[in-house]
Protein backbone atom coordinates (compact mmCIF):
# COMPACT_ATOMS: atom_id res chain seq x y z
CA UNK A 1 0.00 0.00 0.00
CA UNK A 2 1.49 3.32 -1.06
CA UNK A 3 1.56 6.62 0.84
CA UNK A 4 -1.53 7.99 -0.92
CA UNK A 5 -3.59 4.91 -0.05
CA UNK A 6 -2.42 5.15 3.58
CA UNK A 7 -3.61 8.77 3.60
CA UNK A 8 -7.00 7.75 2.20
CA UNK A 9 -7.37 5.07 4.88
CA UNK A 10 -6.86 7.73 7.55
CA UNK A 11 -9.55 9.84 5.87
CA UNK A 12 -11.88 6.83 5.86
CA UNK A 13 -11.37 6.38 9.62
CA UNK A 14 -12.41 10.00 10.20
CA UNK A 15 -15.40 9.48 7.90
CA UNK A 16 -16.42 6.39 9.89
CA UNK A 17 -16.57 8.48 13.07
CA UNK A 18 -18.75 11.02 11.27
CA UNK A 19 -21.14 8.35 9.97
CA UNK A 20 -21.47 6.59 13.32
CA UNK A 21 -21.86 9.56 15.66
CA UNK A 22 -25.12 10.03 17.54
CA UNK A 23 -27.79 12.40 16.20
CA UNK A 24 -27.50 15.99 17.46
CA UNK A 25 -30.22 17.77 19.42
CA UNK A 26 -31.13 19.60 16.21
CA UNK A 27 -31.46 16.27 14.37
CA UNK A 28 -33.75 14.95 17.11
CA UNK A 29 -35.93 18.05 17.07
CA UNK A 30 -36.17 18.04 13.28
CA UNK A 31 -37.00 14.33 13.24
CA UNK A 32 -39.80 14.88 15.73
CA UNK A 33 -41.41 17.54 13.52
CA UNK A 34 -40.99 15.46 10.36
CA UNK A 35 -42.50 12.40 12.05
CA UNK A 36 -45.59 14.37 13.09
CA UNK A 37 -45.98 15.70 9.55
CA UNK A 38 -45.60 12.25 8.00
CA UNK A 39 -48.16 10.80 10.44
CA UNK A 40 -50.75 13.29 9.21
CA UNK A 41 -50.22 12.26 5.58
CA UNK A 42 -52.64 9.46 4.57
CA UNK A 43 -51.04 6.08 3.92
CA UNK A 44 -52.45 6.11 0.40
CA UNK A 45 -50.38 9.23 -0.33
CA UNK A 46 -47.25 7.56 1.04
CA UNK A 47 -48.00 4.52 -1.12
CA UNK A 48 -48.33 6.65 -4.26
CA UNK A 49 -45.10 8.57 -3.58
CA UNK A 50 -43.25 5.37 -2.68
CA UNK A 51 -44.43 3.64 -5.86
CA UNK A 52 -43.48 6.63 -8.00
CA UNK A 53 -40.00 6.92 -6.51
CA UNK A 54 -39.47 3.16 -6.78
CA UNK A 55 -40.34 3.21 -10.48
CA UNK A 56 -38.20 6.29 -11.14
CA UNK A 57 -35.15 4.76 -9.49
CA UNK A 58 -35.61 1.35 -11.14
CA UNK A 59 -36.04 3.01 -14.54
CA UNK A 60 -32.90 5.04 -13.95
CA UNK A 61 -30.97 1.94 -12.89
CA UNK A 62 -31.97 0.06 -16.03
CA UNK A 63 -31.17 3.00 -18.30
CA UNK A 64 -27.91 4.04 -16.66
CA UNK A 65 -26.32 0.61 -16.79
CA UNK A 66 -26.37 0.78 -20.60
CA UNK A 67 -25.29 4.42 -20.99
CA UNK A 68 -22.43 4.41 -18.49
CA UNK A 69 -19.07 3.84 -20.18
CA UNK A 70 -15.79 2.97 -18.52
CA UNK A 71 -13.76 6.17 -18.39
CA UNK A 72 -10.56 4.98 -16.72
CA UNK A 73 -8.15 2.05 -17.10
CA UNK A 74 -8.58 -1.04 -14.95
CA UNK A 75 -5.02 -0.62 -13.67
CA UNK A 76 -5.33 3.06 -12.70
CA UNK A 77 -4.20 3.80 -9.15
CA UNK A 78 -6.40 5.36 -6.48
CA UNK A 79 -4.97 8.86 -6.95
CA UNK A 80 -5.87 8.82 -10.64
CA UNK A 81 -9.36 7.54 -9.89
CA UNK A 82 -9.89 10.24 -7.27
CA UNK A 83 -8.79 12.91 -9.74
CA UNK A 84 -11.19 11.62 -12.39
CA UNK A 85 -13.97 11.41 -9.83
CA UNK A 86 -13.52 15.06 -8.76
CA UNK A 87 -13.67 16.12 -12.40
CA UNK A 88 -16.98 14.32 -12.96
CA UNK A 89 -18.40 15.52 -9.65
CA UNK A 90 -17.71 19.13 -10.71
CA UNK A 91 -19.57 18.47 -13.97
CA UNK A 92 -22.61 16.97 -12.24
CA UNK A 93 -22.71 19.71 -9.60
CA UNK A 94 -22.92 22.31 -12.35
CA UNK A 95 -25.52 20.27 -14.24
CA UNK A 96 -27.68 19.98 -11.12
CA UNK A 97 -27.31 23.69 -10.35
CA UNK A 98 -28.40 24.68 -13.86
CA UNK A 99 -31.37 22.31 -13.67
CA UNK A 100 -32.35 23.66 -10.24
CA UNK A 101 -32.13 27.27 -11.41
CA UNK A 102 -34.25 26.51 -14.47
CA UNK A 103 -37.02 24.66 -12.65
CA UNK A 104 -36.88 27.06 -9.70
CA UNK A 105 -37.47 30.05 -11.96
CA UNK A 106 -40.54 28.39 -13.43
CA UNK A 107 -42.68 28.41 -10.30
CA UNK A 108 -44.60 25.57 -8.67
CA UNK A 109 -45.21 23.38 -11.72
CA UNK A 110 -41.60 23.32 -12.87
CA UNK A 111 -40.53 23.11 -9.24
CA UNK A 112 -42.39 19.82 -8.98
CA UNK A 113 -40.62 18.60 -12.11
CA UNK A 114 -37.30 19.15 -10.34
CA UNK A 115 -37.80 16.06 -8.14
CA UNK A 116 -37.51 13.39 -10.88
CA UNK A 117 -34.94 15.41 -12.87
CA UNK A 118 -32.61 15.82 -9.90
CA UNK A 119 -33.06 12.18 -8.92
CA UNK A 120 -32.04 11.13 -12.43
CA UNK A 121 -28.92 13.30 -12.28
CA UNK A 122 -27.95 11.80 -8.92
CA UNK A 123 -28.36 8.23 -10.11
CA UNK A 124 -26.46 8.83 -13.35
CA UNK A 125 -23.64 10.40 -11.34
CA UNK A 126 -23.50 7.39 -8.99
CA UNK A 127 -23.25 4.98 -11.91
CA UNK A 128 -20.41 6.92 -13.46
CA UNK A 129 -18.63 7.23 -10.11
CA UNK A 130 -18.95 3.49 -9.51
CA UNK A 131 -17.46 2.81 -12.93
CA UNK A 132 -14.52 5.12 -12.20
CA UNK A 133 -13.69 3.09 -9.09
CA UNK A 134 -13.86 -0.22 -10.95
CA UNK A 135 -17.33 -1.56 -10.17
CA UNK A 136 -19.13 -3.46 -12.92
CA UNK A 137 -22.36 -1.44 -13.15
CA UNK A 138 -23.97 -4.08 -15.38
CA UNK A 139 -23.94 -6.47 -12.41
CA UNK A 140 -27.27 -6.11 -10.58
CA UNK A 141 -25.50 -6.71 -7.24
CA UNK A 142 -23.39 -3.63 -7.84
CA UNK A 143 -26.56 -1.70 -8.67
CA UNK A 144 -27.89 -2.71 -5.26
CA UNK A 145 -24.63 -1.40 -3.76
CA UNK A 146 -25.18 1.90 -5.59
CA UNK A 147 -28.64 2.14 -4.03
CA UNK A 148 -27.13 1.59 -0.59
CA UNK A 149 -24.67 4.40 -1.26
CA UNK A 150 -27.62 6.62 -2.22
CA UNK A 151 -29.48 5.61 0.92
CA UNK A 152 -26.47 6.38 3.13
CA UNK A 153 -26.06 9.83 1.59
CA UNK A 154 -29.66 10.79 2.38
CA UNK A 155 -30.30 8.63 5.43
CA UNK A 156 -32.04 9.77 8.57
CA UNK A 157 -29.32 10.62 11.17
CA UNK A 158 -30.94 8.07 13.48
CA UNK A 159 -30.43 5.33 10.86
CA UNK A 160 -27.11 6.48 9.41
CA UNK A 161 -24.97 4.06 11.41
CA UNK A 162 -27.05 1.11 10.18
CA UNK A 163 -26.88 2.38 6.59
CA UNK A 164 -23.10 2.80 6.95
CA UNK A 165 -22.64 -0.71 8.32
CA UNK A 166 -24.65 -2.14 5.41
CA UNK A 167 -22.11 -0.55 3.06
CA UNK A 168 -18.88 -1.44 4.88
CA UNK A 169 -20.07 -5.00 5.57
CA UNK A 170 -21.16 -5.41 1.98
CA UNK A 171 -20.33 -9.10 1.63
CA UNK A 172 -22.81 -9.81 4.43
CA UNK A 173 -25.42 -7.32 3.20
CA UNK A 174 -25.57 -8.71 -0.34
CA UNK A 175 -26.37 -12.21 0.98
CA UNK A 176 -29.79 -10.87 2.06
CA UNK A 177 -30.77 -10.38 -1.57
CA UNK A 178 -31.67 -13.28 -3.91
CA UNK A 179 -29.36 -13.74 -6.89
CA UNK A 180 -31.82 -12.21 -9.31
CA UNK A 181 -32.39 -8.66 -10.63
CA UNK A 182 -35.82 -8.64 -8.97
CA UNK A 183 -34.02 -8.60 -5.63
CA UNK A 184 -34.34 -4.81 -5.84
CA UNK A 185 -37.88 -5.42 -4.62
CA UNK A 186 -36.42 -6.56 -1.29
CA UNK A 187 -35.53 -2.96 -0.40
CA UNK A 188 -37.69 -0.98 2.01
CA UNK A 189 -38.81 1.55 -0.58
CA UNK A 190 -41.12 3.53 1.70
CA UNK A 191 -38.32 4.10 4.20
CA UNK A 192 -35.99 5.08 1.38
CA UNK A 193 -38.35 7.65 -0.14
CA UNK A 194 -39.35 9.06 3.26
CA UNK A 195 -35.74 9.59 4.37
CA UNK A 196 -34.92 11.16 1.01
CA UNK A 197 -37.92 13.48 1.14
CA UNK A 198 -37.20 14.49 4.74
CA UNK A 199 -33.68 15.39 3.66
CA UNK A 200 -34.71 17.68 0.81
CA UNK A 201 -38.30 18.79 1.56
CA UNK A 202 -37.72 22.08 3.40
CA UNK A 203 -35.31 23.64 0.95
CA UNK A 204 -37.33 22.36 -2.02
CA UNK A 205 -40.38 24.17 -0.64
CA UNK A 206 -38.34 27.39 -0.64
CA UNK A 207 -37.47 26.69 -4.28
CA UNK A 208 -41.13 27.23 -5.19
CA UNK A 209 -41.30 30.71 -3.62
CA UNK A 210 -41.56 33.37 -6.36
CA UNK A 211 -38.40 35.42 -6.65
CA UNK A 212 -36.30 32.91 -4.69
CA UNK A 213 -36.81 29.77 -6.75
CA UNK A 214 -33.92 30.09 -9.20
CA UNK A 215 -31.32 31.04 -6.57
CA UNK A 216 -32.48 28.45 -4.04
CA UNK A 217 -32.80 25.75 -6.70
CA UNK A 218 -29.28 26.28 -8.02
CA UNK A 219 -27.74 26.45 -4.53
CA UNK A 220 -29.66 23.46 -3.17
CA UNK A 221 -29.01 21.16 -6.11
CA UNK A 222 -25.30 22.05 -6.17
CA UNK A 223 -24.92 21.15 -2.51
CA UNK A 224 -27.10 18.03 -2.71
CA UNK A 225 -24.72 16.73 -5.39
CA UNK A 226 -21.71 17.76 -3.35
CA UNK A 227 -23.00 15.90 -0.27
CA UNK A 228 -23.78 12.84 -2.37
CA UNK A 229 -20.33 13.07 -3.96
CA UNK A 230 -18.47 13.02 -0.65
CA UNK A 231 -20.35 9.95 0.56
CA UNK A 232 -20.01 8.19 -2.79
CA UNK A 233 -16.28 8.86 -2.99
CA UNK A 234 -15.64 7.31 0.40
CA UNK A 235 -17.91 4.32 -0.26
CA UNK A 236 -16.21 3.52 -3.55
CA UNK A 237 -12.73 4.17 -2.12
CA UNK A 238 -13.55 1.72 0.63
CA UNK A 239 -14.64 -0.91 -1.91
CA UNK A 240 -11.47 -0.44 -3.94
CA UNK A 241 -9.12 -0.66 -0.96
CA UNK A 242 -10.79 -3.52 0.91
CA UNK A 243 -11.86 -5.86 -1.87
CA UNK A 244 -8.35 -7.06 -2.61
CA UNK A 245 -9.52 -10.31 -4.17
CA UNK A 246 -11.64 -8.48 -6.73
CA UNK A 247 -8.78 -6.05 -7.34
CA UNK A 248 -6.36 -8.87 -8.16
CA UNK A 249 -8.87 -10.53 -10.49
CA UNK A 250 -9.43 -7.31 -12.42
CA UNK A 251 -5.70 -6.78 -13.00
CA UNK A 252 -5.25 -10.43 -13.98
CA UNK A 253 -8.05 -10.26 -16.58
CA UNK A 254 -7.04 -6.83 -17.90
CA UNK A 255 -3.23 -6.49 -17.63
CA UNK A 256 -2.99 -3.18 -19.51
Amino acid sequence: MNAYEEKVLEELKIWEIEMCKRPSLWNKATKSVQTKINEKIPQKVHDVITGSMKQMIKATLIGSKYTTKRTIKFTADLRERDYKFQDRLAFYRKTAAVEGAGTGAGGILLGLADFPLLLGIKMKFLFEAASIYGLDVKDYRERIFILHVFRLAFSDPHKRKEAYENVVHWKETITKFPEHPNSLDQLNWQELQQDYRDHIDLIKMLQMVPGLGAVVGAYANYHFLDDLGQVAKNCFRWRLLTDEKNKRNIIKKHPY
